[in-house]
């Protein structure tokens, strides 16, 4: 069977907007083809599904799709049939933040509210309108899925049978890969530099409250924010959480066409004009202006850095400790200094990969040996400010077939996702059992795994 564990959370909205679509279009002359407890599942569902698998790249279609597409439907709608059994609730402000969240998404890849519009006929409102129900259901069985898996993990003990019970023919083939470490000094910025960012912000903020400019104007012509200043500062449909929260705080406390006071956040000083909010979203205009990092300040990070340079070299301290001790890089000095994968959340970083992932990272560590690092060196953060870093090459694989040792967080996430899919059947056997359960004539030869058919 299709994972259920990996692909209900994703799939679910993604079907509400195709089903959404094969009705509009008329596509499909609906009637319903299974019942589950009291949840019916209609014709243009199972269109809608289909219509999403083949969208995929890989998608391998055959006489069974429909069948192995139509027991994954059945899953959900016996998760959502346990739900309403077991009274678990959804508020209906969590429907709001889901439907808000995910439509701006959608809207997203559709480049405009107003193509998105266009192409479902309807207005974003009464498109959520539509979805409510929907969105419901699918907090409801998210949440019935929650309880089946969410407290599963998995020994050591575990672990190593999972990886023995694998031919040794089937065991997966890994690519070369790197494990590389970090620390960061970012430099300090003096007070001076603030004083002079702030007064230079509250200056702004007088002429735009005084009415000798627009809050437009100013943006334009000084904001250091790069997503807004070529708009006059203007944002819109900003979602509660996608900013810092400091912005959050206070986009969502002023009142429309009012000038905030100035506030600090990690990027430097800020002031908003709200133009208008809708429940969990707003259009504001942001002006930013960020302390400035002179040459002293740079100079004073990389000394800070040449010093641990010096004592790595000397064997005084290991990468891991002093990646704890004199990083200031909250996101890798707690964990040992590794830096993340933003795809997979591991440390591993695949080396064809590397490159496309961070061409800086993948520059710097190509003449490391392993155990080696780098002297400190400048290099862009995320919010595109100057640091220095030494960079740590951990480990380094060949490829190879997979094994405990190299390749132990892999094959503990598949053998996690093993042990809570044999729960999912477990449970969903059980489930069967105890729901009232009717399948259109035309399915009943399918070949399913669980006996949906008595």
């Amino acid at each position: 069977m299709i994972n259920q564990v990996n692909r209900l959370v994703g799939f679910l909205f993604v079907l509400i907007l195709l089903t959404t679509n094969v009705k509009a279009q008329e596509k499909v002359v609906d009637r319903i083809v299974a019942v589950i407890g009291g949840n019916i599942l209609l014709q243009s569902e199972l269109e809608a599904q289909f219509q999403q698998y083949q969208s995929q790249p890989d998608a391998i279609v055959d006489e069974n799709t429909r069948c192995k597409l139509l027991e994954e439907l059945l899953y959900q709608k016996l998760l959502l049939a346990q739900a309403q059994k077991d009274s678990l609730d959804i508020t209906e402000t969590q429907i709001e933040q889901e439907m808000d969240r995910r439509l701006a998404y959608y809207i997203q890849q559709f480049g405009s509210e107003e193509r998105f519009v266009e192409f479902y006929g309807k207005s974003v409102d009464n498109f959520k309108i539509d979805l409510r129900d929907n969105v419901r259901d699918l907090l409801l069985s998210q949440q019935m899925q929650s309880k089946i898996v969410g407290s599963i993990s998995v020994t050591p003990n575990e672990v190593k049978q999972y990886f023995e019970s694998i031919h040794p023919d089937s065991l997966p083939f890994i690519d070369a890969e790197v494990e590389i470490g970090q620390i960061v000094r970012k430099p300090t910025i003096s007070l001076e530099a603030k004083k002079a960012a702030k007064e230079k912000i509250e200056g702004i903020r007088e002429r735009i409250v005084s009415g000798k400019t627009t809050f437009a104007a100013m943006a334009g012509l000084y904001s250091e924010d790069p997503g807004s200043s070529s708009k006059g500062g203007l944002y819109e449909k900003i979602q509660r959480g996608q900013f810092v929260p400091e912005w959050d705080a206070m986009a969502f406390t002023i009142k429309p066409n009012e000038i905030s006071p100035v506030f600090e956040t990690v990027y430097g000083y800020f002031i908003i004009q709200l133009v208008e909010r809708r429940g969990e979203e707003v259009d504001a205009r942001s002006l930013l202006i960020a302390p400035k990092v002179d040459g002293s300040d740079m100079l004073i990070a990389k000394q800070y850095l040449d010093t641990v340079y010096l004592r790595l070299k000397a064997d005084t301290i290991l990468f891991a400790d002093a990646a704890a001790r004199y990083s200031n890089d909250d996101e890798t000095k707690y964990n040992g200094g590794l830096v993340l994968n933003p795809y997979t959340g591991s440390t591993k970083f695949p080396m064809d990969e590397l490159g496309q992932i961070d061409q800086t990272l993948a520059f710097a560590i190509q003449n490391l040996k392993v155990g080696e690092f780098t002297k400190p060196m400048t290099f862009a953060t995320r919010d595109g400010k100057q640091a220095y870093r030494i960079l740590y090459l951990k480990n380094q694989s060949l490829p190879h077939k997979a094994n405990l040792k190299d390749d132990y967080q892999a094959i503990q996430s598949a053998a996690t996702t093993k042990k809570q899919q044999d729960a999912i059947d477990t449970w969903t056997k059980k489930r069967i059992a105890t729901n009232f359960i009717r399948i259109a004539d035309d399915f009943k030869n399918c070949s399913f795994n669980n006996k949906w058919i008595n």
